[in-house]
């Protein structure tokens, strides 16, 4: 019995789970600490893993249980199959990402920086690693094709914090995926002619990998993702097993791809993902959804394993000067150059190819790649092989903390950010969501409406609110719509379901904080001591204005004669006076404040807006004049539904259809 409790406790005390449980909690914890700090998660990632790895290894004896050594508790080798498989992993569920349909005004541009801009970055990283550095000629030429790569786990993290508008970031996006085997497989056909000697040498075999990897890692992709596709188009496995069976179809598909032709496995992965994105047999949403949860627990264990490899010996022996002009190399002239050379004549503007240069941080690829052929090259005897590694991460490190601390500023200053967007998408056009639209279009808050019914969406543009006639639920990728300054969602429609539904299809896309729906008739069931309990199901969003205001309820009082406000308020006029003056029927419905940011009202949360904010309220223009408060109504056109009255002045609506 005792036995058979140790061996299913895994050595019950052991260094090897305690530390598995470190890797586990380090990484996790650094990516929720990172999102409190509002820093590059990378950062914390690798800040934890050198302590947790090289640092405390100096300071403990060696195997103590708090001292992470990768090495000994997987061996290298399985750790670095570990590795390229959760890095294909990563590539497929970016390649998930990817539809062709965002390629259609951005082609050019992507295809360029991908070829000729991942060419100039080779070039110049390489003459850079040679002179600044002082590596040899065939460890500088590694470290460039190494560094060629910047990668979606670092680059989508930076663009969901900044938000760019117009192409730059679709461009960042695709590049960040596609560039990634791209990279990889310069950096396989650098290392066999360097490890493997004279027959690699020439043109000829060059050629011959590099066709071989282009055509095998196509082929095993694209296979991959028919027979996934077929699978689940002819129900072979229940809704429960498409998860598992995707991904193990991708680590298949990764390794058979990697014997066939050595390294392809990356491209296999990535091609697979972007053709199941671009297929319209099955929806593959929930998929993906998967994988972005998977990634972010590959991505914690991946940095923190690989930094925790580190020696300190080898950070130590860095030249800080000349790591420091390295890096100035390469975000100051690679980069650039890379950029506004490859982007000639491609009709981006020069801020928006500015922003494009202001973006190159190296990620995950660029670690597992230094590691996975420094090994191989100290295998072959290659002196000073050593270095690729810890130089690797100084780059990473660099690049992470500078584009990361200043690609926002930048962003805001070359005009491209879309950064804490406060517009609003309104998901139904109701009448009384039309007056709330054009109140918010008054305080210079972005709306954008969507509707089936063409009669509201017609009613919308007469109004001058921009519009659209669709489903949002059958649109098959979200990008399509033009979301640019748009940070909230309105869930509004009269069907509960669909506004449960509209919030799901955006959940990932926004921000939970940012998805809103009305009260349900159903959430506030009155109990036997007359009051309402709320179900469950209806907490999973936010609920606009008051728990027990529904869609009914507003159309009612917008036929009523009830208005849409936005009021100033001032010290010598508080919230308190303006709720005295409408009484307390008044619905709050949010608050504009003197920057710009919008504060919307939602049930179980205080709202108290202060000096200088523009409180916004449906009222009765009744309750004004039964106020002790109110002043004389002054002679004139008397309020009704089909105005608005915003600071005191009211403004003419078109009429609903």
């Amino acid at each position: 019995m005792d036995a058979t409790m140790l061996t299913l406790a895994a050595g019950g005390g052991g260094a090897v789970p305690i530390a598995l449980g470190l890797l586990v909690i380090l990484g996790v914890g650094a990516q929720w600490l990172a999102w409190r700090l509002r820093v590059p998660s990378i950062l914390l990632l690798l800040l934890f893993g050198i302590i947790a790895g090289p640092v405390m290894r100096s300071v403990l004896s060696p195997g103590h249980p708090l001292s992470i050594d990768p090495d000994s508790i997987f061996g290298p080798d399985l750790l670095l199959s570990l590795v390229g498989v959760s890095v294909g992993l990563i590539l497929y569920e970016g390649g998930l990402t990817l539809n062709f349909r965002e390629l259609r005004k951005t082609w050019r541009p992507v295809t360029m920086m991908v070829t000729t801009g991942a060419l100039i970055t080779w070039i110049v990283a390489g003459f850079a690693a040679k002179w600044v550095l002082g590596l040899s000629t065939e460890l500088a030429v590694q470290l460039g094709a190494i560094l060629i790569v910047t990668g979606p786990t670092v680059i989508g993290p930076l663009l969901s914090h900044i938000r760019p508008s117009g192409a730059t970031g679709l461009i960042l996006k695709w590049e960040g995926i596609v560039i990634d085997p791209i990279g990889v497989g310069a950096a396989v056909l650098v290392f066999e002619v360097i490890a493997l000697g004279p027959e690699m040498r020439g043109v000829a075999p060059v050629l011959e990998a590099l066709t071989l990897t282009v055509v095998f890692g196509t082929l095993f992709g694209v296979l991959a993702a028919v027979l996934l596709k077929e699978v689940m188009t002819r129900f072979w496995v229940p809704d429960s097993l498409q998860n598992p069976v995707s991904l193990m179809l991708v680590v298949a598909t990764f390794t058979a791809s990697n014997q066939v032709q050595a390294e392809s496995g990356l491209l296999a992965t990535t091609v697979m993902g972007i053709v199941l994105a671009n297929q319209k047999k099955v929806d593959v949403h929930h998929i993906l959804e998967f994988k972005e949860n998977l990634r972010v627990l590959l991505i914690a264990l991946l940095f923190i394993v690989l930094a925790a490899r580190l020696k300190l010996e080898d950070l130590q022996a860095l030249d800080p000067l000349a790591v420091l002009a390295f890096l100035a190399v390469l975000i100051v002239i690679a980069r650039p150059a890379s950029v506004f050379l490859a982007t000639i004549g491609t009709g981006l503007s020069w801020r928006e190819r500015l922003f494009v240069s202001w973006v190159a941080p190296r990620g995950i690829v660029a670690a597992a790649g230094a590691s996975v052929f420094a090994l191989g090259l100290e295998n072959a005897g290659i002196p000073g092989a050593e270095q690729l590694v810890p130089l690797t991460f100084a780059v990473i490190i660099g690049t992470v903390a500078f584009y990361g601390l200043t690609a926002a500023w930048a962003a805001r200053l070359l005009g491209v950010s879309d950064q804490n967007p406060q517009g609003v998408l309104f998901v139904g056009a109701p009448r009384w969501a039309r007056l709330l639209a054009k109140t918010l279009q008054s305080r210079n808050i972005r709306v954008l409406m969507m509707d089936t019914n063409r009669s509201n969406i017609t009613a919308a543009r007469m109004d001058g609110i921009p519009a659209e006639h669709m489903n949002v639920l059958t649109v098959s990728d979200l990008s399509e719509i033009d979301l640019r300054g748009i940070g909230r969602v309105f869930a509004v429609t009269p069907n509960d379901e669909v506004n449960t539904l509209v919030l799901q299809r955006f959940k990932g896309y926004f921000d939970t904080a940012g998805l809103y729906r009305l009260a349900t008739r159903h959430t506030k069931p009155v109990s036997s001591a007359g009051k309402a309990d709320s179900d469950h199901s209806d907490r999973r969003f936010r609920t606009l204005f008051s728990s027990e205001l529904t869609y009914q309820d507003l159309e009612s009082f917008v036929v009523s004669g009830w208005v849409f406000k936005a009021t100033p308020l001032s010290n010598e006029f508080t919230y308190r006076d303006f709720r005295s003056l409408y009484g307390p029927t008044m619905v709050p419905i949010g608050a504009v404040s003197a920057s710009g940011t919008l504060n919307v009202a939602t049930a179980g949360r205080p709202f108290a807006p202060g000096a200088g904010d523009t409180v916004l309220a449906l009222v009765d223009p009744d309750e004004l004049l039964m106020s002790p408060l109110a002043p004389e109504e002054p002679e004139g056109e008397p309020v009704d539904a089909e105005r608005v009255d915003v600071d005191g002045e009211d403004r003419e609506m078109s009429p609903p259809a």
